[in-house]
């Protein structure tokens, strides 16, 4: 069977993306969506997305990191398939879509996706790191020389330390600029630093505040792969109304058998 798919990316953190609307990708093949994911013999991508039908929503989202695994809350993805529901007729300018248990919110715009992140209650401050989640966990470390930093080595220790080893955790290094920063982040499931990472950038700006950084919001966040903006606000010590805000780009369409 010959199946269609698009290539999207997001601040250079791209996916496969497919119109599942009729359930007919068999979502138990890990070797299949490793093989669609690998960069040398497959498309190549950080991940595979599945848009599907909902019965309480626009869409649902169904998002596999590129080691076949089903992948928690990925932000930038969750903008690609807003703009692919966007190009397929489904939505219009806003939408809600269920992804990981949960309801999101999202504008579209042609220059930017905006989507709203869920509530974050607890951020737990470290002498030299923070650590919280924002649908997927996230290590946020302030470092210095951030160009040079051996981002994949330390990504790589922290990931596979003791306690984060059983259900991995992604880490974000990140280097203050002003009162902007920027963040390079190694992500689990793709086991390898990304060019971005959605739910990583939502974790620095909100890491950043509870260090009391001095930093804009909304905060520009620069990553490999281009900026993303982040905003949010603080109500009686929980971060609520947070917006992931950036650009995702269809790159190319083909076909793949399946």
């Amino acid at each position: 069977m010959q199946l269609d798919f698009y290539k999207y990316q997001g601040t250079g953190n791209d996916f496969v993306v497919i119109d599942d609307r009729n359930n007919q990708f068999n979502i138990y093949n890990k070797q299949k969506i490793r093989s669609i994911c690998d960069r040398r013999k497959g498309i190549g991508a950080d991940g595979l997305i599945l848009l599907r039908k909902h019965q309480k929503a626009d869409f649902e989202m169904l998002f596999f990191n590129s080691d076949g695994n089903v992948g928690s809350m990925c932000g930038n993805g969750a903008r690609c398939l807003v703009d692919f529901a966007h190009f397929l007729g489904i939505i219009d300018d806003n939408c809600i879509f269920f992804a990981c248990d949960a309801f999101y919110k999202a504008k579209w715009t042609e220059e930017n996706i905006e989507l709203k992140m869920n509530d974050v209650y607890e951020v737990e401050v470290n002498d030299d790191f923070i650590y919280l989640d924002t649908g997927s966990p996230h290590y946020v470390k302030f470092v210095k020389n951030l160009e040079n930093y051996p981002v994949y080595e330390q990504g790589t220790s922290i990931r596979y330390n003791e306690r984060f080893y059983q259900n991995g955790t992604n880490v974000n290094f990140v280097e203050i600029q002003g009162s902007k920063c920027r963040v390079r982040t190694y992500e689990r499931g793709v086991e390898d630093e990304t060019l971005s990472c959605g739910t990583g950038v939502t974790a620095v700006a909100i890491a950043a505040h509870a260090n009391n950084k001095k930093l804009d919001n909304p905060l520009l966040i620069n990553v490999l792969g281009g900026s993303l903006k982040v905003l949010f606000e603080v109500v009686d010590g929980v971060y609520r109304n947070i917006w992931l805000i950036g650009p995702a780009k269809q790159v190319f369409k083909g076909s793949m058998k399946c």
